[in-house]
């Protein structure tokens, strides 16, 4: 491109000036209907449009002189930049690409194992970490009073730590369960240090002849049979550490959201886990619906509060000290998702914080250990590093337009790298049909799951950002519903991440009105990026919306 000297930017300036007056005085005079300017308000329409077109011409013309006043090297460290994204998001997709063949590979063959048989039910205790869960916890403790497991060797703990009335509604409801037989506490700390993860840690010094623990979230609802169904495996393999049942989905058809993420839970539950599992990989317990040995609890270390995934980081340290895991897709446990897109963004960014905060501490132990195998290390790495997708995503979104206008991206050879990109809709695709008999209609909501997968990209990339500085920030926990969507207490407002949501989509659309002229092939791209961006922007303005109307009402 031929550079052009500094000279002319003082003609294009007086250019631009020039043109932004006219349009401001024919704005006014179309506004008041001056007829000094032109004798028809019609006329004054067509050359305030003609002036905005020159302006755009003028604006991108413009860009491309300014540009090529950029000094080659900082071009040359974009495109860079570009392809070492591109290279990585790849590797992403083709780390899914290897967890979708060995779930195929693997999905016949020993779905569920046998189960072994028990002459004598062990001691095992329930923990309920909660914490101001007004509309759920009595729908839990309910569950837990229903479990079909003997009275006398089963022990509930109600681990609160709230600071609202749902104290005194655990107290009350506690009492009646007593009155019906259940051995059940609540268990009241003198502050909430460690979060969740100290709450469950705590729990375990009160009871210290208790061989094996349950833990659900407050938003879960675990069927009759649960423990029969997954303790004895624990009691016949004294190698095996803990067992992992897979969510199932209490409002799946509350909105298009819930049933966006319903489909990226199956995604993660019946392809992901059941690949890693089944193929000797490293997997991780989900934080609820899944049953702990203590003893392996305390030798890799017990729960610890460095992380804002306790779960993900005790399941790593267990797996490297030898303990094995287990994940029983038959047995479901089902809970409860985000029905609004602020509680849904929140609990992303916790989990995409916490990941990256364990990647961090993870990652020297895993590559040090000789306990496992070199293909371990290297999809615990893609596991641990899978949120990164997200920061990266950010930055080949911002980088695009401007090579584009330099033509740098057009001679970039990355074509290929799409191939891989086929495997994550296929991830979803497949465990709908493992599922549903419907799965073909569930299918056709893949647009809703790439706008919500993709729109929450510049919340995520925050938050991977945080675990990567080492802030460790506090444990947010995700507003519960139980389908009191009017005048919930816990609900979450609107947050500035909408605006720069809205600008990444705008960004996007004027990027795509760029590659239409100088590379259309990467349009597709574009506009996918604009409308999602746009639609989880907007998605979280109606959120706002309905609250405000639903306080109006009240």
């Amino acid at each position: 491109m031929t550079r052009k000297p500094l000279s002319v930017w003082p003609h294009h300036l007086h250019e631009f000036v020039k043109c932004v007056k006219s349009l401001a005085i024919l704005a006014y005079a179309d506004k008041h209907g001056s007829g000094n300017v032109c004798g028809r308000r019609p006329c004054v329409r067509k050359v305030a449009h003609l002036l905005t077109i020159i302006l755009a011409d003028r604006l991108s013309n413009a860009a491309q002189q300014g540009l090529s006043l950029v000094p080659s090297v900082i071009l040359s460290a974009l495109t860079l930049v570009y392809v070492v994204c591109a290279l990585l998001l790849a590797c992403y997709a083709l780390g899914t690409l290897i967890l979708l063949v060995l779930y195929v590979r693997h999905r016949r063959e020993n779905r569920t194992p046998r189960q072994p048989e028990v002459s004598e039910w062990p001691m095992v205790a329930v923990q309920l970490p909660i914490y101001n869960e007004l509309y759920v916890i009595e729908r839990l403790l309910e569950a837990c009073a229903s479990l079909d497991y003997p009275r006398d060797r089963m022990l509930i703990q109600v681990l609160d730590d709230s600071t609202d009335e749902t104290v005194t509604l655990v107290e009350r409801k506690v009492a009646e369960l007593r009155q019906r037989g259940l051995q059940i506490e609540q268990i009241r700390r003198p502050n909430r240090i460690g979060y969740k993860a100290g709450a469950l840690a705590y729990g375990l010094t009160l009871i210290p002849d208790v061989p094996y623990v349950a833990i659900f979230d407050a938003d879960f609802q675990p069927e009759p049979d649960f423990l029969k169904r997954t303790v004895p495996f624990l009691m016949d393999d004294p190698d095996l550490g803990m067992v992992q049942a897979r969510w199932g989905h209490l409002n799946r058809d509350d909105n298009v959201l819930t049933r966006w993420e319903a489909v990226a839970v199956d995604g993660h539950f019946v392809v992901e886990q059941t690949a890693r599992n089944r193929s000797g990989f490293l997997m991780n317990f989900n934080g609820t619906g899944g049953v702990w040995r203590v003893e392996a609890i305390a030798d890799a270390g017990g729960w610890q509060d460095n992380t804002l995934t306790e779960d993900l980081d005790l399941s790593y340290r267990a797996q490297l000290e030898g303990w094995r895991f287990l994940y029983l897709p038959d047995v479901v446990v089902p809970g409860e998702l985000p029905p609004d897109i602020a509680a849904f963004k929140q609990q992303q960014a916790r989990w995409a914080k916490g990941s990256i905060q364990c990647m961090v501490m993870l990652l020297p132990q895993i590559w040090r250990s000789r306990r496992i195998s070199l293909g371990q290390r290297m999809m615990a790495t893609m596991h641990l590093c899978q949120y990164l997708v997200h920061p990266l995503i950010i930055l080949m979104l911002l980088i695009t337009p401007v090579l584009l206008i330099s033509k740098n991206l057009q001679e970039l050879p990355l074509g290929p790298l799409g191939f891989a990109w086929i495997a994550p809709p296929l991830v979803f695709v497949l465990s709908q049909q493992a599922l549903y008999r419907d799965w073909k209609r569930r299918v056709i909501e893949l647009p809703a799951l790439v706008a919500f997968g993709t729109g929450i990209a510049w919340t995520n990339a925050g938050a991977v950002i945080s675990g990567l500085i080492g802030k460790k920030g506090e444990f947010k926990r995700t507003p519960k519903y139980a389908h009191k969507r009017h005048g919930n207490k816990y609900a979450i407002g609107v947050n500035r991440n909408i605006y720069f949501e809205f600008g990444l989509s705008l960004y996007a659309l004027w990027g795509a009105s760029i590659a239409m002229r100088m590379s259309p092939q990467i349009v597709p791209y574009l506009m996918m990026y604009a409308f999602a961006f746009g639609v989880v922007a907007l998605w979280g303005l109606r959120d706002v919306w309905q609250m405000r109307r639903d306080l109006f009402r009240l």
